[in-house]
């Protein structure tokens, strides 16, 4: 059985002895193992993947024991993750589907170790393609005059079905306050990185007008401060004067699905840990 562990505390010697030296207790045999020190903020960062005896590791008492025996005295914070349990991934959209068909084409190829309990749009543009991949798919509309429906029925929706996290596939819609609280660092968004030089309903046609020479993407846990959350991946290409406004729209939705592919990917494989509003991303 393979696990990973995420741990950041107050940085102080001996952290790194201490885990192994428990990992090795626990009869754990230590395949990873990376580390960084925010030194401005004198906080430690790891990822430690192990492996251990399906037979004979209990992650309830494993866990136990790490709390009292490390976590308090070092004041850390830290998750356990068992590597062959499936994460529960959401699906957000709108009317956009190179997102959409990106991440169900590598789902299916196998590329992204999870779950698709359904795809949820504030409209009904993209049932068809949820029917293509046979997932359930549900169309809760939102406007001010029903958001505190919406966002009730999206959270119940997300709850029965044992949600992990959420990915907004291009999802045109500003994420309610309830659903961020429920879900800290477990929504990730994908957009232009004209912002915010070049906001509003046409971003392509302003960068175009102003002769831009790159064009870009960022992908970022979603925050109640809109596209300020914490980055986790980025992207960008060239363009230049031989280029077309269609070229722009073609060349940023490319950006797009790669930058929002590689993002999923390092949630899933645990390589992202949020501190003040920014990410560690281990190698």
């Amino acid at each position: 059985m393979k696990t990973t562990i995420l741990i950041n505390c107050p940085d102080q010697p001996g952290i790194i002895s201490s885990v192994t030296s428990f990992i090795h207790s626990a009869n754990g045999n230590i395949v990873y193992l990376d580390q960084h020190v925010d030194k401005s903020a004198d906080v430690f960062f790891m990822r430690l993947e192990s492996e251990f005896n399906s037979e004979m590791f209990d992650p309830g008492v494993f866990k136990q024991r790490f709390q009292k025996e490390l976590a308090m005295s070092y004041n850390m914070k830290w998750s356990l993750y068992i590597d062959n349990i499936r994460p529960k991934m959401a699906l957000f959209v709108s009317k956009y589907n190179h997102c959409l068909y990106d991440i169900l084409s590598r789902f299916y190829s196998g590329e992204l170790h999870v779950e698709i309990p359904f795809i949820l749009s504030n409209h009904p543009d993209l049932r068809y393609i949820a029917e293509q991949f046979d997932i359930p798919f549900y169309h809760i509309p939102f406007t001010k005059e029903i958001k505190e429906e919406a966002e009730q029925r999206q959270l119940e929706l997300l709850e029965s079905h044992k949600v992990d996290f959420i990915v907004l596939a291009r999802y045109m819609q500003i994420v309610g306050e309830r659903l961020i609280n429920n879900f800290t660092n477990k929504i990730i968004n994908i957009h232009h990185s004209f912002l915010p030089a070049f906001a509003g309903a046409k971003p392509y046609h302003a960068a175009f007008d102003r002769g831009v020479k790159i064009i870009g993407a960022t992908s970022h846990y979603v925050t109640e401060e809109l596209d300020a959350g914490p980055i986790i991946e980025q992207d960008v290409t060239t363009v230049s004067h031989n280029h077309a406004i269609s070229d722009f729209i073609n060349k940023g939705r490319d950006l797009e699905k790669i930058v929002l592919s590689r993002a999923v990917k390092l949630h899933l494989h645990r390589k992202t840990m949020v501190y003040n509003n920014k990410t560690i991303i281990f190698s």
